[in-house]
């Protein structure tokens, strides 16, 4: 019987292997998730601003994971922090030769209103989101899911900023 060369796995290339990383980045804190499987394996808070930590976040993961997708809540939120993080994200996403998924923000505060401006908030109404004035909102911060089902996720992936520019 011929014997095969086989090779192990050593336990850092098996990190290295089928992760997802997961980016909320509409206000501070800036949320990363590393999901193996669907489920979080590492959860990164930074209260910096994307344009500046999402670079260093993303250098560090990416020597320690090679990953399948990258997420991100694309809106509504922050103007700058959506802008941002889909350019740093789908560049990644082009070099890289990995998907780039995204869904709304409502997905990761329970469906609670969005601060737009002024006494306005966003609010989604089952597929719709909609600007309404609200006097008193419960906010809910935005929270990285413990586990995620990447059918929850749709290549549409181009932000959401859901009012014009004012000019």
């Amino acid at each position: 019987m011929k014997s095969s060369n086989l090779h192990t796995l050593s336990q850092k290339s098996w990190q290295k292997r089928m992760h997802d990383a997961l980016v909320i980045a509409l206000g501070s804190p800036v949320l990363v998730g590393v999901y193996k499987e669907g489920e979080l394996v590492e959860e990164i808070r930074s209260d910096g601003m994307s344009s500046d930590v999402l670079a260093e976040i993303f250098d560090s993961l990416l020597e320690k994971y090679t990953f399948s997708h990258f997420i991100y809540a694309k809106g509504p939120g922050s103007f700058m922090g959506i802008k941002v993080t889909y350019l740093f994200l789908k560049t990644l996403s082009i070099t890289k030769k990995i998907p780039l998924l995204a869904t709304d923000a409502f997905f990761f505060n329970k469906n609670s209103p969005i601060k737009a401006y002024g006494k306005l908030y966003f609010v989604k109404n089952r597929t719709t989101i909609e600007l309404e004035p609200i006097a008193s909102p419960e906010i809910i911060a935005f929270e990285l899911p413990k586990n995620i089902d990447l059918e929850k996720f749709d290549s549409d992936n181009l932000p959401y900023y859901g009012i014009d520019a004012v000019g």
